[in-house]
């Protein structure tokens, strides 16, 4: 408690110290000459605000709608500097307060002079007094008219390809091949770039706990000095909810000559499948084939042989056999005389 008394002292003397400070006379006639200081510098403000004059100022260029199959050449103009005429408080308005917007070129709407666009003195002065106040004066702006060179591109189709992850939920998978629509695009470059070029791929898309499947409109995956045709794709991923039949399917042999008999253990084995629910009643025994080439069995010396589906359905991507090997046996009928 004697140490709060003891802050509680300090603090008050310290006021008291501050008060008898401010009320000295040198004090008070200190700040009586800084206002008056103050009050001059905003009058001087004020008048000086008040008369005209003139600076440069730059308003960036924008081109947009660019045909894909030419490119404009890096040299074209990327501002424009204007010299103005106003009051200081208009002017303090263009570099303290409003800020200039891009002029936006539409470059197919303008005129085309064989391997150039060009931009009149009177379509740019009409763009930059869009942004200038009715007070303001506009004396100079450089440069006058644009000459926008550009060159031809050659193109070529190539495949899209998706670029992405894809996780589901718990029992669904993807059930069938990433659609991308369109398939193929045009692209436009210089010769020896396009040669490099066998596929454009999608931006990245992530797609998390996927239960249904899924459609996005997805961009392509920028490639410096290559224009597309188009701007994005349509992704379609087909996620369905999955289960397990187990099938009964078996061993055959083929090719097999006449003067010999085949004995495998076991002549059946079980094919555990994982599909979509929509394709349980589609999958039946028909569908699934192990063949076993005779070949094969003349060329092991064990007895034993690791089997595979010869046959299955393209939906049918994930699958388990049961074993996995089968035994066999290679009898030589005897001769009829």
């Amino acid at each position: 408690m004697s140490r709060l008394n003891g802050l509680v002292r300090t603090f008050q003397s310290t006021v008291t110290g501050m008060k008898a400070f401010l009320h000295r006379q040198r004090w008070k006639e200190a700040l009586i000459f800084f206002c008056f200081v103050l009050l001059s510098f905003g009058f001087w403000l004020l008048q000086s605000l008040q008369q005209e004059y003139e600076t440069e100022l730059s308003i960036p260029l924008r081109y947009e709608n660019v045909p894909a199959n030419i490119a404009l050449a890096p040299s074209v103009a990327k501002q424009v500097r204007i010299h103005v005429k106003d009051k200081g408080s208009a002017l303090l308005n263009y570099t303290l307060g409003q800020k200039f917007r891009s002029i936006t070129l539409d470059v197919q709407k303008l005129r085309k002079d064989e391997m150039r666009y060009i931009v009149s003195r009177s379509m740019l002065q009409d763009e930059i007094s869009k942004q200038l106040l009715a007070s303001t004066t506009l004396t100079l702006f450089e440069p006058q008219a644009l000459s926008l060179p550009f060159d031809e591109q050659k193109s070529k189709e190539v495949p899209v390809v998706f670029n992405g992850s894809i996780e589901t939920e718990g029992g669904f998978l993807v059930s069938g091949d990433i659609l991308i629509s369109p398939s193929m695009v045009t692209i436009y470059g210089s010769a020896s770039l396009l040669d490099s070029i066998q596929e454009v791929r999608t931006e990245f898309l992530k797609i998390e706990k996927g239960k249904k499947t899924l459609v996005k409109n997805a961009s392509l995956e920028a490639i410096e000095g290559v224009a597309f045709h188009t701007e994005g794709v349509s992704v379609t991923i087909p996620i369905e909810e999955y289960t397990e039949k187990t099938l009964t399917i078996p061993v055959r042999f083929v090719q097999v000559p006449p003067q010999y008999t085949i004995r495998s253990f076991p002549q059946e084995v079980e094919v555990s499948c994982n599909i979509p629910v929509s394709k349980f009643k589609m999958l039946t025994e028909e569908l699934l084939v192990i063949e076993i080439p005779f070949r094969q069995l003349e060329e092991n010396v064990s007895g034993s042989l690791a089997i595979d589906l010869s046959s299955r359905p393209e939906w049918l991507k994930t699958y388990r056999i049961d074993p996995n090997k089968i035994e066999f046996l290679l009898e030589q009928n005897a001769r009829i005389p």
